[in-house]
């Protein structure tokens, strides 16, 4: 089987396309496609526990922990005690951080629209099923 036949090899290259796509984009406003997601995951008025941030991206704790102290650098975020659970951290949106989430969100609408403008439906949900099925597939390889 050719490399370019192998269902990994084809998500690999699509993502690295999008990712390529994202952070061109990304790096016009001094941010990365990393730093965007970690964004759009952020509730814009109540902030998000740090702790639910890592799942909501599918990322490891420790992998966000750099990312988030890299955004508190650059005024995107900052962290408070959780009200409620003083052991806990919310980590809220900066005036400056709203701005560029609103721009990362702004990019995947435009993408996900230039998507559905080339790719009907019908196909499109054919691929979210098989997209879906593939995620679970590893998630049981793993477990």
């Amino acid at each position: 089987m050719r490399r370019e036949e192998t269902v990994d090899h084809n998500i690999k290259s699509a993502w690295h396309a999008i990712s390529r796509m994202y952070n061109q984009q990304a790096s016009k406003h001094d941010i990365t496609t990393s730093i965007g997601f970690v964004l759009i995951n952020i509730h814009s008025e109540e902030g998000t526990p740090a702790t639910k941030i890592a799942p909501l991206m599918g990322l490891e704790a420790r992998s966000l922990t750099r990312m988030l102290k890299t955004m508190e650098e650059k005024k995107l975020i900052y962290r408070e005690p959780d009200p409620i659970d003083k052991r806990s951290v919310r980590i809220f949106l900066t005036n400056l951080g709203k701005r560029k989430k609103e721009i990362s969100r702004e990019a995947v609408l435009y993408f996900n629209n230039k998507v559905r403008e080339l790719v009907p439906d019908t196909k499109l949900r054919i691929f979210f099923e098989v997209i879906n099925e593939i995620n679970q597939l590893a998630a049981r390889e793993i477990a």
